[in-house]
C-alpha cells in the first residue's frame, strides 16, 4: 500500500482522505483468481475516445465538422499526409459471429452505384481541401471488399489516385475472404500499389465454421496467401477470433498451429464480440454454447504461448507480429498508432472514412456516415454530406483521448498537467489505485503502466480515465465484454 499512499499523498489529498481511501482498498483486494470475475464486464474497445454512445450529437453540426477537417488538412497534409478507409459492405453469405456493418447479397449489380457514391463522398472532401491531398494510407474493409469485380475496384482507386500524390511511405491494405479472393483480385489490386492483406480465417474447426457459417478449408488459405506471396505482397496478416461458439481448447490450439505453419507476417487473435442486441445473426446460438469466461481466457492464453513461442511479439492489444515486421519496429520505437483501421506504424492525425456506416477522425472531431446503402447513395445525389451523427471534442477529452491512446498502444501513460487539471482527476487515481491493489497496474505520481501479467486488462484500465462510462455505469447494451 505504501506506493499507493504515496501516490495520493503528491496531489495533496489530506491525511482523513487518504485513510479512507486506502482502508477501502484494502477491503477491495483480490487474489488472482478473481480478477477474471471482477473484471470480465462490458466496456469499450477505444478505438475512439468517446466512444460512440457517447458521443454529443446536439453539439454537432455538419459545418463543424468540415471546418475542422479544413483544420486538421492545412496543418497535417504536407508532412504526414491523410488515412483513407473505404467501408465495401456487401457479402455473399452471413457469417453469424459478425458485427460489423454489411448487406448479404448475390445481386452483383449494387456494385456500380455504390463505387459511383465512393466517388461523389470523395469529391466533396477534394472541395474541402482546396489542394491535392498527400495519402500516407489506404485501407479497404467490409463486408468483403472482394466482392467487387478487380475492374470495379481498379477504377475507383485509379481515380482517388488520380487526384492525390503519394506520401514515400504510403502503405495499401484490404481485408479478404480466403474462399472468394482470386487471383485477379490479388493482381489488380496489386498494381495499384497495395501490398498488405489481411485474410479472414477465424478458425479452422469444422464444428465452429459451421455454427458461425464461415466455411473455409487450410488448404484455401494456404492457396490465397502463397497466391499473395508470389504476386508481391509483402505483408499477410490472418484474423483469428477465440470465445466463438462451440470452441474448444483443442480446437484453438489445432487452428493456431496451421496458422503458425504458414508464417503469415502479423496476427490479430480477437476476442468474440457477443453482441446479439447488435448483431442478431448471432441469436442463432446461445449463452449456452459459448466458453465461460474462464475457458475463454484459457483459449487466449494457449494461443498467445504458441504464438510467443513461434517468434511472435504481442502488440497492444490482441494483435501480434513478427521480430522484423515494421509493426514490432514501430512498438519498439513507440512509435505505434491506433485508430479504427486497427494498429499502424504509420500515425496520421486525419483519417477520411468513405462509405456507408464510416467514421472519419480529425483528431479534433468524428464523424459517422449514414449506415444503409440506399440512403447514403441518396444523400450523395443530392451532393449533400452523407453523415448520420458525429462528435467535436472539448479540451478535457482531448486530454483523455491522449492517455487512453497511449496505453492502447504501449501500456503505460504520463499524467499531463492538462489531465491533472481535470476536476475529476483524483476520481481517476482512485480507480487506478484499485487496479494496482488488484495487481492490474503500477501507479505513480507521475503516471501508470499496466503489469506485464495484466495486459488482458487494458480496456478496463482506459475505462478509469472515462468520466461519462463511470458516470453512466455498465453499459450491457452497448459493449461486449472486456476479456
Amino acid at each position: 500500500m505504501t506506493k499507493v499512499r504515496n501516490c495520493f499523498d503528491s496531489y495533496h489529498f489530506d491525511s482523513a482522505t487518504t485513510a479512507s481511501l486506502l482502508n477501502k482498498l484494502k477491503s477491495m483486494s483480490l487474489t488472482a483468481s478473481e480478477r477474471i470475475k471482477k473484471y470480465n464486464i462490458a466496456g469499450p474497445r477505444y478505438t475512439s475516445f468517446p466512444t460512440v454512445p457517447y458521443w454529443d450529437a446536439l453539439a454537432f453540426s455538419v459545418e463543424k465538422y468540415i471546418s475542422k477537417v479544413k483544420e486538421s488538412f492545412a496543418v497535417t497534409n504536407d508532412e504526414e499526409g491523410i488515412s483513407i478507409y473505404i467501408h465495401l459492405p456487401f457479402c455473399e453469405s452471413l457469417c453469424t459471429y459478425c458485427g460489423c456493418n454489411k448487406r448479404i447479397t448475390k445481386n452483383h449489380a449494387v456494385e456500380e452505384p455504390y463505387m459511383k457514391a465512393l466517388w461523389q463522398e470523395w469529391q466533396l472532401y477534394l472541395n474541402a481541401f482546396g489542394k491535392t491531398p498527400q495519402i500516407n494510407e489506404i485501407h479497404l474493409g467490409g463486408g468483403t471488399p472482394t466482392f467487387f469485380s478487380p475492374e470495379h475496384l481498379g477504377q475507383l482507386l485509379k481515380k482517388i489516385l488520380d487526384t492525390s500524390r503519394l506520401h514515400p511511405d504510403a502503405i495499401f491494405s484490404f481485408e479478404a475472404h480466403p474462399g472468394n479472393t482470386t487471383l485477379e483480385h490479388l493482381k489488380a489490386l496489386h498494381a495499384m500499389g497495395f501490398r498488405r492483406l489481411s485474410l479472414g480465417v477465424q478458425d479452422f474447426d469444422p464444428i465452429v465454421q459451421l455454427a458461425i457459417h464461415r466455411i473455409q478449408t487450410v488448404e484455401q488459405v494456404e492457396q490465397a496467401t502463397l497466391n499473395a506471396r508470389n504476386v508481391g505482397y509483402t505483408s499477410v496478416n490472418f484474423d483469428l477470433i477465440y470465445g466463438l461458439p462451440k470452441q474448444t481448447l483443442a480446437g484453438v490450439i489445432h487452428s493456431t498451429k496451421a496458422v503458425i505453419r504458414m508464417l503469415p507476417d502479423r496476427i490479430a487473435f480477437y476476442s468474440y464480440a457477443h453482441v446479439p442486441w447488435k448483431a442478431k445473426s448471432q441469436r442463432g446460438y446461445s449463452e449456452a454454447d459459448l466458453p465461460t469466461d474462464d475457458a475463454k481466457r484459457a483459449l487466449y492464453e494457449k494461443g498467445k504461448e504458441l504464438l510467443l513461442a513461434a517468434g511472435y511479439i504481442e502488440i497492444g492489444m490482441d494483435h501480434f507480429a513478427l521480430k522484423e515486421d515494421t509493426l514490432s519496429k514501430a512498438l519498439e520505437n513507440k512509435t505505434l498508432h491506433r485508430n479504427f483501421m486497427g494498429y499502424t506504424e504509420s500515425a496520421t492525425t486525419l483519417l477520411v472514412g468513405l462509405g456507408c456506416s464510416s467514421i472519419s477522425d480529425t483528431w479534433h472531431s468524428f464523424a459517422q456516415n449514414i449506415k444503409d446503402v440506399e440512403p447514403y447513395q441518396e444523400a450523395l445525389e443530392k451532393g449533400e454530406w452523407p453523415l448520420e451523427k458525429g462528435h467535436i471534442l472539448t479540451d478535457e477529452e482531448l486530454a483523455v483521448r491522449q492517455q487512453i491512446l497511449d496505453l492502447m498502444c504501449h501500456y503505460e501513460t504520463q499524467f499531463t498537467q492538462d489531465l491533472k487539471a481535470l476536476n475529476f482527476f483524483p476520481e481517476i487515481l482512485m480507480r487506478l489505485a484499485i487496479l494496482q491493489e488488484d495487481g492490474i497496474v503500477s501507479l505513480d505520481s507521475r503516471g501508470v503502466r499496466v503489469n506485464d501479467d495484466a495486459h488482458a486488462f487494458v480496456r478496463n484500465v482506459a475505462m478509469a480515465f472515462d468520466e461519462k462510462f463511470n458516470q453512466q455505469g455498465q453499459r450491457q447494451a452497448l459493449f461486449s465484454k472486456t476479456i
